[in-house]
C-alpha cells in the first residue's frame, strides 16, 4: 500500500463523468424550454455549464502559471537503475513553467498525492534529454537529468480536473443531438465548433502560448482532440444517418456495446498477457512475438508499418469481430 499507485485513466473517466452528471442534474431545473434551440440559443439554454467549463480553465491556468515550483527530491526505486536506492535532487525554483520535471500539476501531485503513489514509469523517460533513442524508450545517456528517472502521474489531479471540459464539450455535443432535429442544424453545430476548437488549439500551440501537451492536459490539447472529435463525429453522422451506410460501421457499434471487454482483453492487454504466458527456450519466444515478428514486420521489412498493421488487425478488427459474435449471442460485459 506504501507504493501503490491511486490514479489512473479509469479513475479520470469517471472523475469528470460524475462532476459533468451532477452538474447536469443540478442545472435542468433552472433551464427554460428554448423554442428555437438553434444558433447560439443552445449555449443559452446550458448557459451555467459553460459558466462552469469557464471557471475550471480559469482555476487551471492560474494554478498551472501561478504556482511557485522548488526544488524537489525522489528515490529512485527501477532495481535496474545503477541510481537505484539513491535520493536525486532535481532543480527547479520556477513558475509557469510547462516543462516535465518543474510543471505545477506535478508539483500538486507530489504535495497532495505523495511521490510513493505516482505512476513509475512516465512518457518523459522518452524524451530526448534522456535518451539517445528517443522518441523510443531505451538507456538513459551517460548525462540525463535526474527527472529522466523520476515518477509522475499524467492521470493526477489537476490534469484529471482539466480533463472535466472534454467532457462538458463532449455533452455539449449530446445536447446538439437531442435538440436539433434538422440533420442540417447538427452537422453545422459539431462542425463549427469543431473546427473553431482545433484551430484555436494549433493556434495556441505554435504560438507557443500554450503547448500541446497531454500529459498536463493543456488548454490547446483539449482543444485539438475535442474539436477533432467533432469532426470525426460528423463524418461518422453523415455517413450513418445521412447516406444509412450504418452496415459498414457496424464493427464500431458492436466495439461500442461491448467495450468493457474490447478495452480489457485489448487495450490493457490482458489477452496478450495471457498468451505470453505460454513460451519455449525464452521470454521472446511466444505466439505473440512470433507472429508480429513474421506476419506483420517481417512481410512489410518495416518495424513502424508491421506493428501498426498489427494494432489495427490483431487488436482493433479482431476484437471487433469477437464483439459482433457477443453481440449476436446477447452476451454484453458491463459494470
Amino acid at each position: 500500500m506504501k507504493h501503490i499507485r491511486l490514479c489512473g485513466i479509469l479513475q479520470r473517466i469517471a472523475l469528470a463523468y460524475l462532476v459533468v452528471a451532477v452538474i447536469e442534474i443540478v442545472t435542468k431545473d433552472a433551464r427554460v424550454q428554448d423554442q428555437s434551440s438553434s444558433g447560439f440559443s443552445i449555449f443559452r439554454l446550458y448557459l451555467s455549464q459553460w459558466i462552469v467549463a469557464a471557471c475550471i480553465l480559469l482555476i487551471y491556468l492560474s494554478l498551472v502559471y501561478g504556482i511557485y515550483v522548488p526544488d524537489w527530491e525522489f528515490r529512485v526505486r527501477n532495481v535496474d537503475s545503477p541510481d537505484f536506492g539513491k535520493v536525486l535532487t532535481v532543480t527547479c525554483g520556477t513558475r509557469a513553467n510547462l516543462s516535465p520535471p518543474c510543471n505545477a500539476v506535478g508539483y500538486i501531485d507530489r504535495k497532495v498525492l505523495g511521490i510513493n503513489h505516482l505512476y513509475q514509469k512516465p512518457a518523459w523517460r522518452r524524451h530526448r534529454a534522456c535518451t539517445d533513442v528517443s522518441p523510443h524508450e531505451g538507456p538513459f545517456k551517460k548525462d540525463a537529468p535526474a527527472w529522466c528517472a523520476s515518477p509522475f502521474e499524467p492521470e493526477g489531479i489537476l490534469s484529471s480536473f482539466s480533463a472535466v471540459l472534454s467532457t462538458i464539450i463532449g455533452v455539449h455535443y449530446g445536447h446538439v443531438l437531442v435538440h436539433m432535429k434538422s440533420h442540417m442544424d447538427r452537422l453545422k453545430q459539431w462542425v463549427t465548433m469543431g473546427i473553431g476548437l482545433l484551430v484555436l488549439g494549433i493556434i495556441l500551440h505554435f504560438s507557443h502560448a500554450i503547448p500541446l501537451n497531454k500529459q498536463l492536459y493543456t488548454f490547446s490539447y483539449i482543444c485539438v482532440t475535442a474539436g477533432a472529435a467533432g469532426i470525426a463525429f460528423s463524418m461518422l453522422y453523415f455517413l450513418v444517418d445521412i447516406l444509412n451506410l450504418g452496415r459498414l460501421f457496424a464493427p464500431l457499434r458492436w466495439i461500442g456495446m461491448n467495450a468493457m471487454l474490447v478495452y480489457v482483453m485489448a487495450a490493457a492487454g490482458i489477452f496478450e498477457g495471457f498468451l505470453n504466458g505460454w513460451y519455449y527456450d525464452g521470454t521472446n519466444n511466444t505466439l505473440v512475438y512470433w507472429v508480429r515478428k513474421h506476419v506483420f514486420v517481417g512481410v512489410w521489412h518495416s518495424t513502424r508499418v508491421g506493428i501498426l498493421l498489427y494494432v489495427i488487425i490483431a487488436q482493433i478488427l479482431l476484437w471487433a469481430l469477437v464483439a459482433g459474435v457477443f453481440h449476436r449471442a446477447g452476451i454484453y460485459w458491463k459494470l
